[in-house]
């Protein structure tokens, strides 16, 4: 019996030598030359007029043969996509958890849809945002966001002042230097929120992804390995087409 990756594995080949035997088919039958023939003799007027030998040109191309052989070649490929398809109704494959089915009976072209979203989505988990690792973070109910414990900072304020270099005296005033003191005036209380993502969370998401992967892989290799039943399609189609 003939397995379903089997024909898997011969399709893109077939259906390669098919195109190009097709190709080369139709340039051959636009070539007008070599679907034309011709047959031509001559005879003079009396026996002691010039003879002349006759001229033929033989047909190399019939187009009905070239019929023939685009419909044993497409007869091939039509069989082989009739046995993939109509194996593929039947190919189907059970998508397993740590032994627990999460999916039943899922037909393999649902399985190969699953692996591209699969990895689309791997890609997309890999590359969420995370919190900040040198920050402590708890989740807020209330904004339902992640936040930081309050961090309490000073604000200041410069005020000028007077440092008495020299006292002032009967001949010369004071020396008095001005300088600007920093003064605490207030005081700052600084809650930081996110909504990105724990690291440990995203690391999870990605072992869950990467996990339900291999179970799709070994899925979908289970039901390509389905026993399938070999299709007389292309005979059939161009027995009439052709008739």
């Amino acid at each position: 019996m003939t397995k379903l990756n089997q024909i898997l594995a011969v399709e893109k080949g077939v259906k390669s030598d098919v195109q190009r035997k097709v190709t080369d088919a139709y340039h051959t039958v636009q070539k007008t030359p070599l679907l034309s023939g011709i047959s031509r003799s001559y005879q003079p007027i009396d026996d002691e007029g010039e003879q002349l030998p006759p001229e033929s040109t033989r047909v190399q191309v019939q187009a009905e043969s070239v019929l023939k052989e685009v419909g044993a070649s497409l007869t091939r490929l039509f069989d082989v996509t009739a046995t993939k398809d109509w194996a593929n109704c039947a190919a189907k494959a059970d998508v397993r958890i740590d032994g627990d089915v999460l999916l039943a009976d899922v037909p393999v072209t649902y399985l190969l849809f699953l692996e591209k979203q699969l990895t689309d989505l791997h890609t997309f988990i890999a590359k969420l945002p995370t919190l900040d690792p040198s920050e402590t973070w708890a989740l807020d109910g209330n904004t339902d966001t992640w936040r930081t414990e309050p961090v309490k900072t000073t604000r200041t304020k410069k005020v000028p002042r007077n440092h008495v270099l020299a006292e002032a005296t009967d001949k010369h005033p004071a020396q008095v230097q001005v300088y600007n003191e920093d003064v605490v005036v207030g005081y700052w209380t600084k809650v930081t929120f996110s909504g990105a993502l724990p690291q440990r969370r995203v690391n999870e998401l990605l072992t869950r992804v990467q996990k339900l992967q291999d179970a799709v892989k070994y899925a979908r290799e289970e039901a390509n390995g389905t026993e399938i039943t070999d299709r007389r399609i292309g005979e059939k189609v161009f027995a009439y087409l052709l008739g």
